[in-house]
């Protein structure tokens, strides 16, 4: 409700924008121009969204998130003690952190709020707990091997190269959810003080 009201603002404030400085015509013109950019991209990223989702979907019937999951269980179970308690969550939680590797954001958010449900679910004061802080924290900031939604917008924009930026992308989302994690630890061992 409240991203409504802030878009409606923004809309708002560039409408008496360009009223005020003489750029109604400009900003008319540009309206349907935005709009059919954005239905061009979203159409020309759908084919490789659906190929990286097809791809996770391949990696679990193989086996390979379970394989990922117990590598990442000695981290995982280090970073949420529930881990280890609430086999429902270690599944939500691997499954969550495997789409985002793949840098499958929209895959990842139903997993990702299966596990903040699990963990919520033993909290019965409605204050969200270190672990569900946490959780939020890595899907911000998810480390990402394979960023395939934004290899398929520099595609779709006419990039001949769009994994490039492999390198760049492994470093910010490795020091992102590290840094992340780190800040909402120390906050939660400071806020309990």
């Amino acid at each position: 409700m409240i991203m409504s009201w802030i878009w409606l603002g923004i809309i708002g404030i560039s409408v008496v924008a360009a009223l005020v400085t003489g750029q109604g015509d400009a900003l008319g013109a540009a309206v349907p121009q935005g709009a059919q950019a954005g239905v061009t991209l979203a159409v020309s990223m759908a084919g490789s969204i659906c190929l990286w989702c097809g791809v996770g979907k391949l990696m679990e019937k193989a086996g390979l998130t379970g394989l990922l999951s117990r590598l990442l269980k000695p981290l995982l179970g280090r970073i949420f003690p529930s881990y280890h308690t609430d086999p429902v969550f270690a599944g939500c939680l691997s499954a969550n952190v495997c789409a985002n590797f793949l840098g499958l954001g929209n895959a990842a958010t139903p997993m990702g709020i299966q596990a903040a449900k699990r963990l919520s679910q033993s909290r019965t004061d409605g204050i969200a707990g270190d672990e569900l802080c946490r959780l939020i924290v890595l899907n911000t900031a998810s480390i990402q091997l394979i960023p395939a939604n934004v290899a398929a917008i520099r595609s779709a924009l006419g990039c001949s190269t769009p994994f490039d930026i492999l390198p760049a992308i492994w470093v910010t989302s490795l020091c992102s959810a590290g840094i992340g994690l780190l800040v909402a630890w120390l906050l939660g061992k400071v806020w309990r003080r």
